[in-house]
């Protein structure tokens, strides 16, 4: 049987009836800061989209808050290089959007190359 979500004891439907004042009580310091200070023009703008357009919404902005009306959303966020697909979850809640869409790549390293170093002169070279 699937486990019901629960933000701070309330459901996902209770938190949607919150106010974005009280939502914002409900999150740590910095978010709860970042939402009482109000949006930007940019922000609001970016949250009038996402209410009306029922496609995905490309977004620049990386540091929205994701608040309970974005939730079932897809969101394509640009990470510096190619737009990311992000589809909002309850479990997203207080974080930034610029969190799920990563701008750097792992690090994979090759095999050394001829010269690199005085031990690497005694590997096979393929």
């Amino acid at each position: 049987m699937a486990r019901l979500f629960m933000f701070k004891g309330k459901t996902v439907d209770e938190l949607a009836k919150v106010s974005l004042e009280d939502f914002a009580r409900m999150l740590p310091s910095r978010q709860r800061r970042t939402l009482l200070r109000g949006f930007s023009p940019k922000q609001k703008m970016f949250l009038e989209k996402i209410r009306t357009s029922t496609k995905p919404v490309r977004t620049h902005l990386r540091d929205v808050i994701i608040i309970p009306e974005m939730i079932g959303k897809r969101i394509l966020l640009y990470n510096g290089k190619e737009w990311v697909a992000v589809d909002v979850r309850p479990e997203m809640l207080g974080h930034r959007l610029g969190e799920f869409a990563l701008t750097r790549k792992r690090v994979i390293h090759s095999a050394p190359g001829v010269g690199a170093t005085k031990s690497s002169k005694f590997l096979p070279l393929k």
